[in-house]
């Protein structure tokens, strides 16, 4: 009768996730400044992965500040904080096989190697949406660089705070020249050969 319950001792696997969906998991990280168009290439990617069947998981500031993150504020190292546990949950998605897709300032080039590290830098694809700070500026849709120069917000990046460009990104966007379309399509080429079962291609 103590057989009847058969004991598994070993979790599910990555390689048995990927199965399951069809795809491979994988991170595409968005840097870039306030207002250079991160989120907003974010959302239309995923928008074309999922028509082509893949399960995506956007990461930003909007759900991750007000939640996991909710605790933490924007010192120097608060914010390194803040993308360790983003990477965090960001590794529990990409071994479960979800296309992961992060989209936030991460302003220096060590904070974002800390998530590479901690992701795994096969599965880290580094995206620099290079918008010039004049055009990020220029829109300025949550008025953030206004008070940025008024000196209502410290520590703000590109202003009061220093932005590092990545050193050798997979693909540089910059949204002051590439519609949105245009920068998903060069995304998609990137990405495509990545996240395919390779029985699938």
């Amino acid at each position: 009768m103590e057989h009847i319950y058969p004991i598994f001792d070993k979790m599910l696997t990555r390689t048995d996730k990927e199965e399951l969906l069809g795809q491979q998991g994988l991170m595409v990280w968005f840097t870039g400044l306030s207002g250079s168009g991160k989120s907003t290439i974010a959302i239309a990617l995923e928008r074309e992965l999922q028509k082509r069947h893949f399960l995506c998981r956007i990461l930003d500031g909007d759900n991750i500040r007000s939640g996991i993150n909710n605790n933490l504020g924007f010192s120097a190292e608060d914010r390194i904080e803040n993308i360790r546990r983003i990477a965090e949950v960001g590794k529990l998605f990409v071994d479960t096989g979800i296309i992961t897709i992060a989209a936030f300032i991460s302003p220096n080039n060590d904070i974002r190697e800390m998530a590479a590290n901690i992701i795994g830098k096969d599965d880290f694809v580094e995206v620099y949406v290079s918008t010039p700070i004049e055009e990020c500026e220029r829109r300025d849709v949550k008025g953030l660089y206004a008070k940025a120069r008024k000196g209502e917000i410290k520590n703000f990046t590109g202003i009061s705070a220093p932005f590092e460009a990545p050193l050798h990104p997979a693909l540089s966007l910059d949204t002051s020249r590439l519609s949105l379309e245009e920068s998903v399509n060069q995304l998609l080429e990137l990405i495509l050969p990545k996240v395919t079962k390779k029985q699938n291609i």
